[in-house]
C-alpha cells in the first residue's frame, strides 16, 4: 500500500473540488491511501457543497503512521475567491506542490496528482516556472524530461513544451531530440513495460517539409536524428501530422512524439473527450494530473467532472506498481 498525494492546484477554480470528488469514488475501491495538500478553509468550503464519504486526519505536518485512510496536510489559510487570478490562488497552489515533491522525496508517498494551476497565477506570486514539467525537473535536477500524455487510446509526447510558436524551430535541435527519444523509450520500457516500443515521430512542417521544399527541419535535422539514434529501431517517421491523424495511424504505435505542444494535444484531446492525463517522464518521482485546466468559468459551481483526475490517479498507480516490478526483475 502507498499514500498517493492529490495537490489543491490553483484554489480559485476547480482543483479542490474535483480532488475531493475522485477521492470519494476511491475511497472504498482501492487498498491505497491519500494526502490531501490545501488550505484548510479551501477544504472547509469545498465539503459544505460536497459531502465526503471518507473519514480524515487534519495535520500540520506528516508523521511516519497516520491512522486513516485521508489525511488532510493543511497550508495557511488563503482568500478564496472563484474564477480569479490572484497571487494568493499562485502561491498556495506552488506551496501544495513544493510540499508533495518534497514528501516524494522523502519517499512519504509513491506518487502525485497535480491538479491544475494558473501559469498567470504563478507568475503574479513571483513563481519563475512556466508549469509543473519545468517545475519539477527543475527540483529533480533532470535534464532528460517529457511531458507526455497518456491514454487507453494513445500515448503521445512534445520535443518543446510550452514554447510560443515563433520560438519552435530553434527549440528542435538534435540534441533535444536525442534526449527526448531516450526519455520517451525508457519511459515505455520502465514504466509501461514495452520492451520494444514504436514510436512514431512527427515533422515540423505541413507535408513534412516535402523533401525541403516546405522547409529544411526534417532534412537537416529530424530525419540525422533518427538515423543517427542507437534507438532508431524504434523510430519510425518523420510523418506528415495531418495524414498521420487522418488515417488513425497513430493506432499502430506505442506513442507519437510532436514537434510542438498543439500538433498533438488537439487530436488527443479530441480522441480522449476530456480523460487525458499529463505525465511527467524522465524524473525519478511519479507525477501524474488531469489534462485539462484551471476551469475559471465553472469554478464554485461544483459541477466539474473529476473524471480525467481520476485516470491520471490509475495511470499512476499502474506507473508506481510498475516501476516495482521492473525493479524486482533487475
Amino acid at each position: 500500500m502507498s499514500n498517493f498525494i492529490f495537490t489543491c492546484g490553483d484554489i480559485n477554480g476547480i482543483g479542490p473540488e474535483i480532488v475531493i470528488k475522485s477521492i470519494n469514488k476511491l475511497y472504498n475501491s482501492t487498498r491505497h491511501s491519500f494526502i490531501f495538500i490545501t488550505p484548510l478553509n479551501v477544504f472547509n468550503s469545498i465539503i459544505k457543497n460536497i459531502q465526503p464519504i471518507f473519514s480524515y486526519n487534519i495535520v500540520e505536518n506528516i508523521s511516519d503512521k497516520l491512522d486513516k485512510k485521508v489525511t488532510i496536510l493543511k497550508l495557511p489559510d488563503t482568500e478564496i475567491e472563484y474564477g480569479k487570478v490572484t497571487s494568493q490562488s499562485g502561491l498556495s497552489s506552488y506551496n501544495s506542490i513544493k510540499t508533495a515533491f518534497n514528501l516524494l522525496r522523502k519517499k512519504k508517498a509513491g506518487a502525485m496528482i497535480t491538479a491544475p494551476i494558473s501559469k498567470k497565477a504563478l507568475a503574479i506570486a513571483g513563481i519563475n516556472f512556466p508549469g509543473h514539467t519545468e517545475m519539477l525537473a527543475d527540483w529533480c535536477n533532470a535534464d532528460n524530461f517529457s511531458m507526455v500524455f497518456l491514454s487507453d487510446k494513445m500515448k503521445s509526447a512534445l520535443v518543446t513544451i510550452h514554447s510560443p510558436i515563433k520560438d519552435i524551430s530553434k527549440g528542435i535541435t538534435l540534441t533535444k531530440l536525442a534526449s527526448s527519444y531516450e526519455t520517451i523509450i525508457k519511459t515505455l520500457q520502465n514504466d509501461f513495460l514495452i520492451p520494444e516500443p514504436k514510436i512514431a515521430v512527427l515533422g515540423l512542417n505541413p507535408h513534412a517539409g516535402e523533401k525541403g521544399v516546405i522547409g529544411d527541419e526534417e532534412k537537416e535535422i529530424i530525419i540525422p536524428s533518427i538515423n543517427s539514434s542507437k534507438y532508431k529501431n524504434y523510430l519510425f517517421g518523420p510523418f506528415s501530422p495531418d495524414a498521420f491523424f487522418a488515417k488513425h495511424n497513430y493506432k499502430n504505435f506505442d506513442l507519437i512524439l510532436g514537434m510542438y505542444h498543439d500538433q498533438v494535444l488537439i487530436p488527443f484531446k479530441m480522441l480522449n473527450s476530456g480523460k487525458g492525463v499529463n505525465y511527467t517522464a524522465g524524473l525519478p518521482i511519479v507525477r501524474t494530473s488531469p489534462d485539462h485546466g484551471v476551469a475559471f468559468d465553472i469554478a464554485g459551481k461544483f459541477v466539474a467532472d473529476e473524471s480525467s483526475i481520476l485516470e491520471a490517479f490509475y495511470f499512476a498507480e499502474k506507473i508506481v506498481d510498475n516501476r516495482k516490478l521492473n525493479a524486482k526483475t533487475k
